[in-house]
């Protein structure tokens, strides 16, 4: 499963929330149709955007509070003043794609920015 965590600057539409996940997609080299739920954190539950987006594609839209955020951080790998400065995470868009992914995670894309929008992708850790 693999999970789209999504950040962005207050009242950024869909379109350019979308540009940010298709660039995380290209970077993982998937499809679009690889993502099963998107995620974001508490701050961002109302964003219209996020929501849309959502929509548009038709999955779950996972809340990601600020403990489970806190959890997730010792994998995350880049570090947001801004995010640092709202959220419990140092990426809320890599915090909330792992924490939202059901059972072990790992980051397969770290966060990408475009258009005023962030994306990282989680997805199930793979064990042998």
């Amino acid at each position: 499963m693999i999970v789209a965590g999504l950040g962005c600057r207050r009242g950024t539409d869909a379109d350019a929330i979308a540009a940010a996940l298709a660039l995380a997609c290209r970077q993982a080299g998937i499809d679009l149709g690889s993502i099963k739920a998107l995620a974001t954190g508490s701050i961002k539950e109302r964003e219209p955007g996020i929501i849309a987006l959502a929509e548009r594609l038709g999955l779950p839209l996972h809340i990601v509070g600020d403990d489970a955020l806190k959890e997730a951080e010792p994998q995350t790998r880049t570090v947001s003043r801004h995010s640092l400065a709202k959220t419990a995470s140092p990426s809320l868009s890599e915090g909330a794609a792992i924490a939202a992914v059901d059972g072990p995670a790992e980051l397969l894309v770290a966060r990408v920015v475009a258009e005023g929008a962030t994306c990282a992708l989680a997805r199930a850790r793979v064990t042998p």
